[in-house]
């Protein structure tokens, strides 16, 4: 149909019809006759999505399992709720006198349902009683309608506080209970909350501006970083002072098929190579009206951002203005089926580098964004992971203080691309710490005028070595030890196997990388070069 142009609208309710659009578009939808039935309305030609419009998604029915919480068992270190890439699985704390005449006031039923999703933690109880404070219950809570069955909640948890049990038509409704009582409590208390174990940022509600209902991939490896680096960025600067820029790729797939945005945030999304040069007129137009605190974040796969887009990237960086960028490293072009990038691994198999006959997946060597971005005058580095939670809070907090371009380049495992099963984001993004693969690294030029001041390796296993050994198995992790575990380079190994010479070629590739973050963070190796895995 013909659309009449608008004039621009002058304030936020003119922008896009909220009240029309939840109450008619999303039901259709959900419904499944969206594109069907609506016809096209101003707000699609203006490509507007509102706010967390994809929060009444349900994709309780795509998976037969769901997380369990074992309460008996729950330490609240908040890692099973830090790790879910969908917002499905959140934690509350309640203090003793607000819970029990709550539960106490109840049917036998329900209670007997409710009780076992609060704990009486060390860390929430035991430790308030102590210092005779009101003790608080820690309860985990699992959303039936965002969670995918992928299971990354139960391997990210060392303490067997959850584990996953079929779907039935008698447990899931009880489920859906429980989560409308952890609903209907009040927020966690900022007595519990304490600022200095980063774990607990999500214990604030404020933080959670990423709501789920994002149509990514089971345990994408992706959406977890997306929710930890917002929710940092949220929970020292609020809400109110964050904007995203985005470049296309998967990450605006799933956050932006209409009519879904899991973004409670200012949002935008840029063509898939300038979303850094977008980001400086926001900047600029943000710093003209005083804007100066507001924090603006670029988001961008390793395609967008140090292959085909590094030159936008390159250009923002050398502004010297005040935009952080977080890349979303697959070492692959997810959003085109696997095509491979110039940060793709040597060896890996993938569009554009196939594994044949004649050659072995990728031959060139990876390209390194850290050391290229640290060439860059007054830029801060992060090389980061989810799984290395700690590391990656801090890092975000440093960059959002940073006064001038951040660059934070986050391991992203994408499963199918990777040839990794739903639960393993974590624990592929740990082993390719562990193996050399993708160190972990902070470079803040504020430490000194040195690059060996400036660098910091901290968090890398012997970072005096070579190759890190596992205390308990004695067995070298090298990155033909990471190779193994993923199906992107699974025709490197015979039926014995004994890897490639193309893969000990990628090891070596790997190795001489370690040695040169060495020589830079002013560490000397102990020992000399060691003989390749056979």
């Amino acid at each position: 149909m013909a659309i009449t142009p608008a004039k621009l609208p002058t304030n936020a309710e003119e922008v896009v019809d909220v009240k029309n659009f939840k109450e008619r578009v999303v039901p259709l939808y959900e419904q499944g006759v969206g594109d069907i039935e609506l016809e096209t309305d101003l707000d699609l030609a203006r490509s507007v999505i509102p706010a967390a419009s994809a929060a009444p998604r349900d994709f309780s029915f795509i998976a037969p399992e769901i997380p369990q919480f074992i309460a008996e068992n729950c330490v609240g270190c908040m890692d099973c709720v830090t790790e879910c890439p969908d917002t499905a699985i959140l934690a509350k704390v309640a203090p003793q006198g607000d819970l029990d005449p709550k539960l106490e006031g109840m049917e036998q039923a329900d209670r007997r349902n409710l009780e076992t999703e609060w704990a009486k933690t060390r860390k929430y109880w035991t430790v308030n009683e102590k210092r005779k404070k009101e003790p608080g219950y820690f309860g985990i809570f699992i959303d039936p309608s965002k969670c995918k069955g992928c299971a990354e909640c139960v391997q990210a948890c060392d303490d067997q506080a959850l584990k996953m049990i079929k779907k039935t038509d008698t447990n899931m409704p009880l489920i859906t209970k429980k989560f409308d009582h952890f609903k209907e409590m009040a927020p966690t208390p900022e007595e519990f909350i304490n600022e200095k174990i980063l774990a607990d940022m999500m214990l604030r509600e404020n933080t959670l501006q990423y709501v789920g209902g994002a149509g990514s991939c089971a345990g994408c490896g992706e959406a977890t970083v997306l929710r930890m680096f917002i929710a940092a960025t949220a929970f020292v600067h609020g809400p109110e002072n964050l904007g995203l820029i985005a470049a296309t790729g998967c990450n605006t797939v799933y956050t932006s098929t209409y009519p879904y945005n899991p973004y409670m945030l200012p949002w935008s999304n840029s063509l898939f190579e300038n979303a850094p040069t977008y980001a400086m007129g926001v900047r600029a137009k943000w710093d003209q009206q005083g804007w100066q605190d507001k924090k603006l974040w670029v988001i961008g796969g390793d395609g967008a951002m140090l292959d085909i887009g590094f030159q936008a990237l390159s250009r923002m960086l050398m502004t010297g203005m005040n935009i952080k960028v977080i890349v979303l490293d697959t070492q692959v072009y997810s959003n085109t089926g696997g095509q491979a990038s110039t940060s793709t691994f040597m060896g890996q198999d993938t569009k554009m580098s196939v594994h044949g006959k004649e050659i072995a997946g990728k031959t060139e060597r990876r390209k390194e964004l850290a050391q290229i971005v640290m060439a860059h005058p007054d830029v801060f580095m992060a090389q980061t992971t989810a799984a290395h939670c700690n590391h990656f809070y801090k890092a975000i907090l440093r960059a959002n203080e940073f006064d001038g371009p951040a660059v934070i380049n986050a391991f992203t495992t994408c499963q199918p691309e990777h040839g990794v099963a739903d639960h393993l984001a974590g624990e592929r993004a740990r082993v390719a710490v562990d193996s050399r693969a993708f160190p972990l690294m902070i470079y803040d030029p504020e430490k000194g005028e040195r690059i060996r001041d400036r660098l910091d390796l901290k968090g890398n296993p012997l970072p005096e070595k070579d190759w890190y050994v596992n205390p308990k198995t004695k067995e070298k992790v090298d990155f033909v030890s990471f190779a193994r575990g993923e199906g992107r380079f699974s025709k490197h190994f015979d039926k014995e196997g004994v890897p490639s010479s193309e893969l000990l070629a990628g090891n070596e590739d790997r190795r001489q990388n370690w040695r040169m973050l060495q020589e830079l963070a002013g560490i000397e190796p102990e020992a000399p070069a060691e003989e390749e895995t056979t």
